[in-house]
């Protein structure tokens, strides 16, 4: 890699994606269903696939398909119910396993970390031994496999990952980067999308090579911010940080209909619902959030999102309910809905709010005083 990255050659990056995980887990707990096509989800007209085993994707089930379409594709799919709680607890034991390595973990979801391994707690300097070390003690604590992706950078070590799944190990030192890069199809560079890699196509860019040869400017033009993103990575640079610290922008909760819903009182019933889960989720993580949210998707896949911004935070669930109740009724809908969802935003820990309270107007400040 060139000079100009100097940066990236200085950091040891890797990227752990566990297998199939919500499947995994579950073939784990009951081995009756080894070698059965596995997929984790809801079942009923508005179901979806939260996850799928290697065997049920040979039969094209994936996450985030319906799940009407992965039992036509798959007759004898086996479909379970998710146990968020024993995904949870087994996401816990790998991140003590990453976190005996390197203080700077970056949980991008229960199955998948970010590690900057550059200074290491303990074992090997390489990063790809303390990758592999890493990937034999997941094994031996939670009987499940993880694959892992070595690079200079997040973008490299998040796309080497996902190269030799399941249960795999690739390395993509300084010097290939470029190269790989260049050989990439477009379609699989992580960060561009099914939707931007058709407009890419139409732009004639297939590869990264292709991608290399877009200008800046050009870049920026068609895809705003983001091309500035598309410039680095066809050049094989990422100087994002590993960040352990990355504090959450929003919390929520929605949930999908078994059949579109117009009537008020129902949708009520389902924002009660949903208001003591989100609450249940802030009050977990210590935080009070300032802006709520209410996501409306009509049966037409449109969605429309109504908000509120609160003259103190919150994570009540009364509260919450009662605003997104008030934002249900702002204006009649347009349609019957078929889905639903609340989500809090600007959140903070409590100690975080009272000294942003301290900084203003005094007579604002005093309505902070619940938080004391």
């Amino acid at each position: 890699m060139s000079g100009r990255t100097a940066l990236n050659d200085l950091r040891k990056i890797v990227h752990v994606d566990m297998d199939a995980f919500y499947a995994s887990v579950e073939v784990r707990d009951r081995p009756e269903l080894r070698g059965l096509p596995v997929a984790v989800g809801w079942s009923g007209p508005r179901g979806v696939v939260l996850t799928a085993s290697y065997e049920a994707r040979a039969f094209g089930v994936h996450s985030a398909q319906a799940t009407r379409i992965a039992l036509e594709r798959c007759p004898q799919l086996v479909l379970l119910p998710p146990r968020m709680e024993a995904y949870r607890e087994v996401s816990q034991a790998v991140r003590e396993i990453f976190l005996s390595y390197t203080e700077r973990v970056e949980p991008l979801s229960l199955d998948e970390a970010y590690l900057d391994v550059t200074e290491p707690r303990r074992g090997p300097r390489s990063a790809t031994l303390i990758a592999a070390a890493i990937r034999r003690e997941i094994r031996d604590a939670t009987g499940l496999t993880a694959s892992a992706g070595v690079s200079c950078n997040k973008f490299l070590a998040k796309t080497a990952s996902g190269l030799n799944k399941p249960n795999g190990l690739t390395v993509i030192a300084p010097e290939q980067a470029e190269a790989f890069v260049a050989a990439l199809e477009v379609r699989h560079v992580h960060g561009i999308g099914p939707v931007t890699a058709r407009r890419l196509r139409t732009m004639g860019v297939r590869t990264g090579a292709d991608l290399r040869q877009l200008s800046l400017e050009e870049l920026v033009r068609h895809f705003g911010r983001q091309g500035e993103h598309y410039y680095r990575i066809a050049r094989g640079i990422d100087p994002r940080p590993v960040e352990p610290d990355r504090p959450r922008k929003s919390l929520g909760a929605e949930t999908t209909f078994e059949h579109d819903l117009d009537d008020l009182g129902a949708l009520e019933v389902q924002l009660e619902l949903l208001a003591k889960a989100v609450a249940r989720r802030l009050q977990r993580a210590g935080l009070l959030g300032r802006v709520v949210v209410l996501k409306l998707k009509y049966a037409d896949f449109q969605v429309r999102t109504r908000r509120l911004t609160l003259p103190r935070p919150t994570a009540d669930p009364e509260e919450l309910r009662a605003l997104g109740i008030r934002l249900l009724r702002q204006e009649p809908l347009a349609r019957p809905l078929r889905l639903l969802g609340i989500t809090v935003q600007d959140l903070r820990a409590p100690a975080a709010w009272q000294e942003l309270a301290a900084q203003q107007l005094p007579l604002f400040a005093e309505s902070w005083g619940a938080l004391g």
